[in-house]
């Protein structure tokens, strides 16, 4: 963005230096550092992990019951396999717990970095259009002047600009 002076004058304003004016516009192809690589790829990855723990604990349950089957299903056999399976249900649904609390947590966080992504490009957006507005005035001071200054009617062109009645 241009954010010299119109007509080569100083900003009257003193609102915003060149330097200070970002363009809210993405800058080609260059990714920010916090953005995650593959978000699909970490969540199947995710659901991959968990279906592994599930299927480890099945198979440790029909482990257990195949070798109940084998031996011999008495009491107390029975009463061995609930010992067994009970702390193994329990990790299941505790991982289950606990991954769906992490998923949560780093969707709220992906979130709040895309808020944050989007107010820094409506502030940068902002001080464009203050530069923007600081320069149309300065302009607009700049041609009343010269008007006034050759005799010529401003009154169309502060009607025009929208201008309170002092503003020149």
């Amino acid at each position: 963005m241009n954010t010299r002076p119109i007509y080569g004058q100083e900003d009257p304003l003193g609102v915003h230096a060149p330097e200070e004016v970002e363009s809210g516009a993405p800058d080609g192809d260059v990714e920010p550092e916090s953005a995650p690589a593959d978000p699909e790829r970490r969540s199947w990855s995710r659901d991959l992990r968990f279906m592994l723990v599930v299927l480890a604990a099945i198979a440790a349950l029909f482990l257990a019951f195949a070798l109940l089957i084998a031996f011999s299903p008495t009491g107390a056999a029975i009463s061995a396999l609930a010992v067994i399976a009970a702390p193994i249900a329990t990790m299941v649904a505790a991982y289950y717990g606990i991954s769906l609390a992490l998923r949560q947590v780093a969707d709220a966080r992906n979130a709040a970095v895309a808020a944050e992504a989007r107010a820094r490009a409506a502030e940068a957006s902002a001080h464009e259009s203050d530069a923007w507005a600081a320069q149309m005035e300065s302009g607009l001071r700049v041609a009343v002047s010269k008007l006034k200054g050759a005799g010529v009617s401003t009154s169309d062109v502060e009607r025009a600009a929208g201008t309170p009645d002092e503003f020149f």
